[in-house]
């Protein structure tokens, strides 16, 4: 039997909308974030990929739940102009590659870098570069800490359901340029969460701005977007060696 990501690899999945495709809402959804036919067609395959390919390391697998709390929670980025100028980005605990495979497809000129700590999500997410014939992703098998050659060299950062915001922050902040971005995808704001972010972008150079408030597809609920932009350099002790940001975090009382 040819399995899925073969028949994706070939063009033999169905690939225009109608009633009998689970994934046709991805054309809507295209439509709606101002992406061409072939963008929607990558993102339908990569919808598929996420339902149905055993490797992919996600738990949804309904296409609508795959289209809803995958495809357009992430494509909701768009709405920054920094996301949309950003020439590199790097995507970090990448997973099953939400954000960062979304954005890659959404941004061709954006040379997007998914950062994985697992072998296994490595190799799924290798496997969705060549299905979906993404040129500019390349996945990087390490620790957002360890990733010495990015350090410095990214416009935009990116983390979706990785840890506390004040983690998240120190991993960001080493590696963003002067002026760039990181976007980290809430749910429900916590002040006191905020208030210890706050502290942490103090000690790394980043500024927060008032996290945006999103509505990604129709009943979804207390989803906030949280943009911290690096307006000094990052002290050079940073980053501290792996481990160390969730085991310690800064901002901590």
């Amino acid at each position: 039997m040819v399995s899925l990501a073969t028949r994706v690899e070939l063009g033999t999945m169905p690939t225009a909308p109608g009633s009998k495709d689970p994934y046709a809402g991805v054309y809507a959804l295209a439509d709606r974030f101002g992406l061409t036919s072939a963008q929607a067609l990558k993102l339908r395959r990569y919808a598929a990929l996420l339902a149905e390919d055993e490797r992919a390391p996600t738990t949804v697998r309904d296409p609508q739940r795959v289209i809803d709390d995958h495809l357009a929670d992430a494509l909701v980025a768009l709405s920054f102009p920094a996301v949309r100028r950003a020439s590199g980005a790097a995507d970090i605990g990448a997973g099953a590659g939400v954000p960062g495979v979304i954005l890659a497809v959404a941004l061709p000129g954006t040379h997007v870098t998914l950062i994985e700590g697992s072998t296994r999500k490595c190799d799924f997410l290798r496997a969705v570069a060549g299905a979906l014939e993404l040129e500019n992703l390349t996945v990087v098998h390490t620790r957002a800490e360890a990733w010495e050659p990015g350090l410095g060299c990214m416009d935009l950062v990116t983390a979706r359901a990785v840890a506390p915001l004040q983690v998240v922050c120190e991993y960001a902040a080493p590696l963003l340029k002067l002026g760039g971005a990181l976007l980290a995808w809430r749910g429900r704001r916590d002040p006191e969460a905020e208030r210890a972010a706050s502290i942490a972008c103090e000690v790394l150079g980043l500024t927060p701005s008032e996290p945006l408030r999103v509505h990604p597809y129709a009943g979804a609920e207390h989803r906030h977007l949280h943009l911290v932009t690096k307006t000094r350099q990052t002290p050079s002790r940073f980053p501290r060696r792996p481990g160390m940001a969730a085991k310690r975090p800064l901002g901590d009382t």
